[in-house]
């Protein structure tokens, strides 16, 4: 597993813009704003520093330019933050994801079709030029145990 290198926090007060500053402290990083505590977070807690960076941006209070520059990230990174959250909003961040792994061919009805032409005997290939569906995705499906092939009864 790659070692994450990025954010760097500062140990010792960095200003972002000439009112707003960063440090860390004991595990915490902490975002000033005139003096005045605004944010913190742990550390550790990457998804909070994306949150509070992006939500720095969308307040004007610093460009992007100043996130870069401070934290060291990539200007990339930061436009993808800024972005999740005008879209997402602070759910986008802090919401559990769930994977949207589904096949998006081999749903329900057709999965039912293609078994019935299985246990008719009909060839993989030819199953898959009639439903327009690559020969790969029955073979997956297949070692997946989503369909089964017909058993040749020929076999002693």
């Amino acid at each position: 597993m790659a070692q994450l290198l990025l954010p760097i926090f500062p140990h010792s007060t960095e200003y972002l813009t000439p009112t707003l500053g960063v440090f860390q402290k004991e595990g915490f990083v902490f975002y000033m704003h005139s003096g005045v505590p605004i944010f913190s977070h742990l550390a550790t807690d990457l998804n909070r520093f994306r949150y509070i960076s992006s939500h720095l941006l969308t307040q004007g209070l610093c460009q992007n330019v100043d996130i870069e520059r401070v934290f060291h990230v990539s200007t990339d990174s930061v436009r993808r933050w800024k972005k999740k959250l005008s879209e997402g909003g602070e759910a986008a961040f802090f919401s559990p994801t769930i994977p949207h792994r589904s096949s998006h061919k081999l749903l329900p009805d057709v999965l039912e079709r293609i078994q019935k032409k299985l246990f008719e005997g009909n060839s993989v290939n030819s199953i898959a030029k009639k439903e327009n569906i690559s020969e790969g995705s029955i073979r997956y499906a297949i070692n997946q145990g989503r369909l089964k092939k017909k058993l040749n009864s020929n076999r002693c």
